[in-house]
């Protein structure tokens, strides 16, 4: 018997007096973490210590989207069917650890992409350690109402946390204005595939310091007595806080500053612990990634940490900051690069005002003795109408600044951020994303890893995921693509059964799954795919649409609460859904699926049951994706536009073995001044009943009229947008069309499937371990 199920037993009678084959999910999934646990320890520890003594990548991200750690832990030290196969004696299910909940600590690519990272670089045995918040209650679970999204609380850590472990000696004070809070750092063991190099992700939790105020409980004013308790927790409560008011955006801010503050701190003692007090060898042994503008407030923070308890000059500590940070700018769109009313910072931290006034002052006397113009200077001034651009923050202090896909680079360079390309070039960089394969085909798909493996006659690819491309040599084995389809099938019957199981819907596994999995969000376009299903559908009740290959789109995505638009799409989809549904005719041939609660797990049985991957943001808009790489990892074609990693995508697979539609950003900035979407409504007449169908009584909203905003959206306008902001209107036609030709091609499956299998073979430049080697040799210089 291995010595993790040992340990299990013996954990299993101390702490609930059971047997193993007694005990419930939850507290299996808790005895197996702390049996892991114990087999890592010495590792973890030296790791630690090796790390942290030498030159060392930190990366601060206010997300971190682990999903579920014990399958990915156990396959990393190669130990997953082991365990599975000594349960299996005992009568013990591994499988029925799924209802474990995933640590929903992110919404999307942003931490699903940290997680990647570090997954990399532990495997790579690079020194990086991730720092975030320990948000209580995550994102949020959705469940489905009428159609409509619901949000609930996500308690994911009501049956414990086995796998963080809290370091209490090590928590740190961050003050504000009007209170100050503990930080109490959690650690998460980032596990290497075939190294004992272990990584750490540490998450701060915000803390009362004190647990509450006796003298006033004493008082009978019990919910007096603990205001401060709940006031200092709420700023680890809750991902991204709702801050559409005032104290909303407080106490966003407050969340960034926390874990800024919390980790700056931290890394400053362990510099002392092991380097002295000369800060001039700071940068020698400090690189810190900004994983997007949340983090940025760690500038100015350790500035104020170096100037204030460490004795350092603004000028030195301004240097020693321009040489550790690092900045990965995510979007093109302005209105998500933050910015900050200067206010709202000076009541929450005001210690960090002057700090970044220096700052901008200290950009406007570079930016004057390089020769840029006046008027194109206040245009890169990180303090514009008491706004502070956190953006030119990053910018004007990071050694490198980096895009995350060469087409979104090549925009920050052209128009975003192109006054800063213009004047410090040497700063701008691209790093593709990536994904890691040990969990999205190594451990999601062990079926077609097990082919793989077979036909390259060994599985180092799992490390070297380059290896891939030496299987296109079976494109054209009849035999090898048949196997591939059957594993393709398999997982198909495998997704239809955990939808039945999860949410009531039956699938059937024997017609095209059209997969369209990403966050809610206009520029995603999920807008534009139903619409062209409702299309679909009136082409084939009309007849004008005959032999259409059965189809089922499975969507799932999960939209921020106060996003009405987007939870609008959301109904939508069901809507469209009941209406195809019922119809006798078209339900043969088309049905909509929304997945509820789409997450990390849900993720990895989605991507090896697709066969088509939905990719279809306006062209210019999505900084990357890495939902296309793991679907084309798995088999999947993409029907997508030329916007983000669809681009190198389909450079690296072939056009030929994709299906491309729509503007490119040249298109769209050479039409976008005279763009009238209503030309395009009043002049195809498809586009016309789709839109009408939102508000003529074919479609209902629960009269919450959200559908007439949508439509009102696309030809009017709607609060900041012009009309038809996202062009869908413009790639409609194409768009349909491309559907309507991939499953016209999926008729002669063998063809499609080497398609499919072609698309896997190319997907070696995606992993996040060729990502990693860049930023280590090329930002990072680890």
């Amino acid at each position: 018997m291995s010595k993790i199920i040992e340990d299990a037993k013996v954990i299993a009678k101390a702490k609930y007096q059971k047997e193993l084959n007694e005990l419930k999910p939850f507290e299996l999934h808790d005895v197996l973490s702390y049996a892991f646990l114990s087999l890592i320890a010495d590792d973890w520890k030296a790791s630690r210590e090796k790390h942290t003594s030498n030159r060392c990548a930190y990366y601060f991200s206010a997300e971190f989207l682990v999903g579920r750690a014990i399958y990915n832990n156990l396959a990393s030290k190669e130990i997953l069917n082991e365990v599975n196969n000594e349960l299996k004696e005992l009568g013990i299910n591994l499988g029925d650890l799924e209802e474990i909940e995933d640590a929903a600590l992110g919404n999307g690519g942003l931490g699903r992409l940290a997680a990647c990272f570090l997954d990399s670089a532990a495997t790579l045995n690079k020194p990086l350690m991730g720092y975030g918040i320990r948000y209580k209650y995550g994102l949020f679970k959705q469940e489905i109402s009428d159609g409509f999204q619901v949000e609930q609380v996500d308690d994911w850590t009501r049956y414990g946390d086995p796998w963080s472990v809290r370091q209490e000696t090590q928590a740190v004070r961050v003050d504000f204005k009007g209170m100050s809070v503990r930080a109490v750092p959690y650690d998460m063991p980032i596990v290497g595939f075939r190294t004992n190099n272990v990584g750490t992700l540490r998450l701060w939790q915000s803390e009362s310091l004190e647990p509450f105020d006796f003298e006033i409980f004493n008082e009978q004013k019990y919910d007096k007595s603990v205001a401060m308790k709940n006031r200092a927790e709420d700023i680890s409560r809750v991902l991204y806080p709702n801050d559409d008011t005032n104290e909303g955006k407080k106490l966003r801010l407050k969340q960034q500053y926390f874990f800024s503050s919390a980790s700056l701190q931290d890394i400053i003692r362990n510099f002392k612990k092991y380097h002295g007090t000369d800060f001039s060898k700071f940068a020698d042994f400090v690189t810190i990634q900004l994983n997007d503008t949340h983090p940025v407030i760690s500038i100015p923070e350790l500035i104020r940490l170096l100037t204030e308890n460490e004795e350092l000059d603004f000028d030195t500590a301004l240097e020693i900051a321009q040489n550790v940070f690092n900045y990965t700018n995510h979007t093109v769109m302005q209105e998500a690069l933050e910015k900050w009313d200067l206010k709202i910072i000076r009541d929450t931290i005001p210690q960090v005002v002057n700090i970044i006034k220096k700052i901008d002052k200290k950009l406007k006397k570079r930016l004057s003795k390089l020769g840029v113009s006046k008027s194109n200077a206040e245009k890169m001034y990180i303090i514009q109408e008491k706004t502070v651009h956190m953006a030119y923050l990053a910018v004007s202090c990071a050694k490198y600044v980096n895009g995350v896909a060469e087409i979104h680079t090549e925009i920050l360079k052209d128009s975003v951020l192109k006054s800063w390309y213009e004047i410090f070039p040497e700063k701008f960089q691209n790093k593709t994303n990536g994904i890691t394969q040990r969990r999205w085909l190594y451990l999601c798909n062990p079926e077609l890893s097990a082919l793989i493996t077979e036909l390259l006659g060994t599985d180092e690819w799992i490390k070297n995921l380059d290896m891939l491309r030496e299987l296109e040599r079976f494109a054209d084995d009849k035999t090898v693509i048949s196997r591939f389809a059957e594993i393709k099938q398999l997982k198909k019957k495998q997704l239809a059964e955990y939808i039945n199981a999860k949410d009531g819907i039956s699938v059937n596994p024997n017609t095209v799954f059209d997969i369209q999995i990403k966050r809610l969000h206009e520029y995603k376009r999920q807008l534009l795919n139903i619409l062209a299903i409702l299309e679909l559908y009136f082409e084939i009740k009309e007849g004008t649409l005959t032999d259409f290959e059965p189809t089922t789109f499975i969507f799932g995505a999960k939209s921020a609460p106060g996003y009405a638009r987007a939870k609008g799409i959301i109904k939508l989809i069901n809507e469209v859904s009941k209406l195809i549904e019922k119809d006798k005719q078209v339900s043969k041939y088309i049905k909509v699926v929304f997945v509820k609660d789409y997450n990390v797990s849900y993720a990895e049985k989605l991507v090896a049951a697709a066969e088509v991957s939905e990719q279809i943001s306006t062209a210019g808009t999505e900084a990357s994706g890495t939902g296309n790489m793991k679907l084309m990892l798995n088999g999947s074609v993409t029907i997508g536009t030329f916007d983000g990693a669809n681009i190198e995508i389909v450079r690296e697979a072939g056009e030929e073995n994709n299906y491309i539609f729509g503007a490119t950003v040249e298109n769209i900035n050479d039409i976008k001044e005279h763009y009238n979407s209503r030309d395009y409504y009043e002049n195809d007449k498809r586009i016309k009943r789709v839109l009408d169908s939102l508000v003529n009584g074919t479609l209902k909203d629960g009269r919450t009229k959200i559908f007439k905003e949508l439509y009102t959206s696309l030809l009017d306008g709607a609060s900041w947008h012009e009309p038809d902001h996202y062009f869908l209107l413009l790639d409609f036609d194409d768009y349909v069309k491309t559907k309507i030709k991939l499953n016209n091609d999926y008729k002669d499956k063998m063809d499609f499937y080497r398609k499919c299998w072609l698309n896997m073979c190319n997907a070696g430049k995606f992993s996040s371990d060729r990502t990693i080697k860049e930023y280590c040799e090329e930002i990072w210089h680890i």
